[in-house]
């Protein structure tokens, strides 16, 4: 992240809905559509960060008992999150269709062929953590749809690459929404001033360090991950001060919440498949593309274990995948472990 200085000082008190409009501006073909699109989400981000903040005084704490297309329980602000998002992005005609974490099905907003962008979002990341009051999020994508005839899923089962945008929204000590509209545009950050209702530039083009000095992992998996991943594990916490090892450990099992600290601060976040989940357990659309989207705008990387994230062909919206993110160099080195080059 660039430091805070010189023309950055004066950007500071710029808001996220100027900062979209002067990109709109800079491209003589925009005509304003997907600028009014991220605003709306935008938008979405305020009302959740709301309900977010009185959770606990309204009611919405805990489980709705319901089961998730995910087989997961739905939790109450879960459920609220998701309404908001579809309500929100129900407004303006510039969404056609929407995917989400929560739904079984695409559901269609409008047919209307001037909608040209479809929106994927898990609403409410790290459910498990919301009633511990441990920063959960809302991650995002969007996809611009295809010209002929109505939506379908296939208009979502694109590879990563194919994204218009991304980010995702943070909820923790200061709510904060980070977003992509690709590599050459960078990555930025802004943060939630609530006194005013407006997200303002804080983190003007990222930047993830090509090498980190934490890794992220569920170690209570150990007993189920494959070999590589086992020496992969060995080799990062040993002792090895040339190295720069050992590396210090980080998870907090919030998706957002992990990747963010190592967007920020570089090192590694891994969720390998294992023998319970062989697949991977984490949400292609959802999750992983939209943060392999932003990693690799930001100078870093986010594979599989051995493939390009944003290379991967989607066959169904629910699909999952093992997911590494991080410093290229880190993420590099997890690769060689899996490929068999590194065995120490």
């Amino acid at each position: 992240m660039s430091d805070v200085s010189g023309t950055q000082a004066v950007r500071m008190g710029m808001t996220l809905e100027t900062f979209i409009m002067e990109g709109m501006l800079g491209s003589p073909a925009a005509t304003g559509v997907f600028t009014s699109l991220l605003n709306q989400i935008s938008f979405a981000a305020k009302l959740v960060t709301s309900q977010v903040r009185r959770a606990g005084l309204a009611n919405v704490l805990g489980y709705t008992g319901e089961v998730n297309v995910q087989g997961e329980q739905v939790m109450k602000l879960d459920e609220l999150a998701n309404e908001t998002l579809v309500t929100t992005l129900g407004r303006r005609g510039h969404c056609a269709a929407i995917a989400s974490e929560e739904l079984d099905q695409i559901h269609h907003i409008t047919n209307d062929k001037r909608a040209r962008y479809v929106v994927m979002f898990d609403p409410l990341d790290g459910s498990s953590n919301i009633d511990v009051n441990i920063s959960i999020g809302t991650i995002f994508g969007v996809m611009r749809r295809s010209d002929d005839g109505d939506v379908t899923e296939a208009d979502f089962l694109k590879p990563g690459r194919e994204l218009a945008a991304a980010g995702y929204v943070i909820y923790g000590s200061s709510t904060m929404l980070v977003l992509s509209t690709g590599r050459e545009k960078g990555v930025h950050g802004f943060t939630y001033d609530p006194t005013v209702g407006e997200f303002f530039l804080s983190h003007e083009n990222i930047r993830t360090p090509k090498k980190g000095s934490t890794f992220s992992i569920n170690e209570g998996n150990a007993s189920r991950w494959e070999e590589p991943v086992k020496r992969w594990s060995d080799w990062i916490k040993g002792d090895n001060k040339a190295e720069g090892r050992p590396y210090g450990g980080r998870y907090v099992g919030t998706l957002v919440a992990d990747a963010h600290r190592t967007l920020l601060k570089g090192g590694i976040f891994a969720y390998p498949a294992d023998k319970k989940s062989p697949e991977g357990k984490l949400r292609l659309l959802y999750e992983a593309n939209p943060f392999a989207f932003l990693f690799e705008a930001s100078g870093g990387m986010a594979t599989n274990g051995t493939d390009r994230i944003l290379d991967i062909q989607p066959t169904k919206l629910h699909q999952r995948t093992a997911l590494v993110l991080g410093s290229q160099e880190d993420v590099a080195t997890f690769s060689q472990f899996m490929r068999k080059e590194r065995v120490s």
